[in-house]
């Protein structure tokens, strides 16, 4: 039974931070393993107010970017404000001043009208961090404007601008990397006379982006991942329905112009990643996600694994009124669709009952049959409270867990010629509502036994995702 302290403790993940740290040493309790070397870079949101204005969903807030650095046994910890042109201009301002995915910002009908809100697209990369080659460490959010940053300071260099003429208002923070053909794979949407789905590719380096694919549609949806195996792109459109012209003229944010529509059922593409064609559409019965894990090709099925809901309630239960007041208990569960690459019906089978977000597993294993994923759990009433490890094999589970501790993604790090997929550990930040503070856990990936913590200064709001990189942070691979 979790207590009537712990019940109101974890809000204080949804306050505003406003302190920033730089090379501070922080120490350990426990021991790391000696191999454990390289940085892991978070993003998340840590300002929730600007002047009198206030942000409405988890998804808005000001990005900050925070780093762990762990060198010969030491750990060492920095956080600083991503200055995207977000928030200098909302800092500015002394309000608001982009459009987020829950909040309007001040802006006339008239800007609309004109296109202003096409060149002020929000650049607040508090969703995910990746490299897209050396020198090139970015913050993303769902719009195409990386903010590029220096590693050692954690300073904004501006954004990363693509040398292509593609042009899409969404994408997903959730780029894929092809090992074997050195490319970065991500999926953007274009609302227009026509609205289009695209999936794009870029070499590591370069600032040019492919155009993949191209897919007409009448009916868009929001798009929050995809899908790849060794051969496919795969497309799941979940039946939130994005209204384009509603989104220009309403005034309204991002969130109030989506609809569910479940007699749409969730629809499937399947697109050849070296001629971009279409060789599979698929449907099947309606639900929602956010985040699709893996897949991969299997006696003729593409298989293709999700956290899966019932339906998209989640989005408006993440936002910050709510999650404040009751907290959230609403985490999906971990299911496998079979798609036939020949016709044939689709086939969904749960893989583990453990409740599940901020799913990740060996990425060296990115579009190959794999057998273990983790991710934040939850088992009392009120936010994510653990780690749970699935085996996809035997369907069962384990967990870390603490009284009054709020873990966020788990990210997976292989040991140095580690050969199973479980051999490293993985590691989380948590914030300890007991101790005030949050702190980084290490975490035998195979065991989910507790290796070692570093206490960071203060509580580190709740954030979304990051990588870590060994060495330089320069090689795509190193953060996927």
């Amino acid at each position: 039974m979790t207590s009537s302290a712990t019940r109101t403790s974890f809000r204080v993940g949804f306050e505003t931070l406003a302190q920033e740290r730089q090379d501070v040493e922080l120490a350990w309790r426990g021991r790391p393993p000696p191999w454990l070397n390289g940085r892991l870079f978070r993003t998340g949101p840590a300002r929730f107010e600007v002047g009198k204005d206030a942000y409405r969903h988890w998804f808005d807030g000001l990005a900050m970017l925070h780093k762990f650095e762990l060198r010969d046994g030491a750990v060492r910890y920095s956080n600083r404000f991503l200055h995207s042109q977000a928030f200098l201009a909302s800092v500015k301002a002394g309000h608001i001043a982009r459009d987020e995915f829950g909040t309007a910002c001040r802006r006339t009908f008239w800007s609309r009208l004109s296109g202003a809100a096409s060149t002020e697209m929000t650049d607040n990369g508090s969703v995910n961090i990746i490299s897209y080659g050396p020198g090139d460490l970015v913050a993303l959010t769902e719009t195409p404007h990386p903010v590029r940053f220096d590693p050692r300071t954690l300073e904004a260099d501006g954004e990363f601008k693509w040398t292509d003429d593609i042009g899409s208002q969404l994408t997903t923070a959730h780029p894929l990397w092809d090992a074997e053909r050195r490319l970065i794979y991500n999926f953007e949407t274009a609302f227009g006379r026509r609205n289009l789905y695209r999936f794009t590719s870029v070499a590591a380096g370069s600032r040019t982006r492919r155009l993949v694919a191209e897919i007409e549609t009448d009916q868009p949806v929001w798009i929050h991942s995809f899908g790849m195996s060794a051969r496919y792109l795969i497309l799941a459109e979940f039946p939130l329905v994005v209204l384009p012209l509603r989104l220009l003229f309403s005034g309204g944010a991002f969130i109030d112009n989506l609809r569910w529509r479940p007699e749409r059922g969730v629809k499937f593409t399947i697109v050849d990643k070296e001629s971009g064609d279409i060789v599979r559409r698929a449907e099947t019965d309606p639900c929602f996600g956010f985040h699709l894990v893996n897949a991969f090709e299997e006696d003729g099925d593409l298989a293709l694994d999700l956290v899966a809901y019932s339906d998209a309630a989640i989005v408006a239960s993440l936002s910050l009124d709510r999650l404040r007041r009751a907290g959230v208990k609403a985490m999906g569960r971990l299911a496998r669709f079979r798609i036939p690459l020949n016709p044939g019906a689709v086939t969904r089978t749960i893989l583990s009952e453990a409740p599940l977000e901020m799913p990740r597993f060996d990425e060296r294993r990115a579009g190959r049959a794999y057998r273990f994923v983790w991710g934040a759990g939850q088992a009392g009433e009120d936010f994510m409270d653990r780690v749970t490890k699935c085996d996809l094999q035997t369907g069962e589970a384990a967990h870390w867990s603490e009284a009054g501790a709020y873990p966020g993604e788990p990210v997976f790090v292989a040991a140095p010629d580690g050969r199973g997929e479980d051999d490293g550990v993985v590691l989380t930040v948590v914030l300890d509502a007991n101790e005030g503070r949050s702190f980084l856990a290490v975490l035998d990936a195979a065991t989910l036994q507790e290796q070692a913590r570093a206490y960071a200064p203060h509580i580190i709001p709740f954030g979304f995702h990051g990588n870590f990189f060994a060495g330089a942070a320069e090689a795509p691979s190193a953060g996927f």
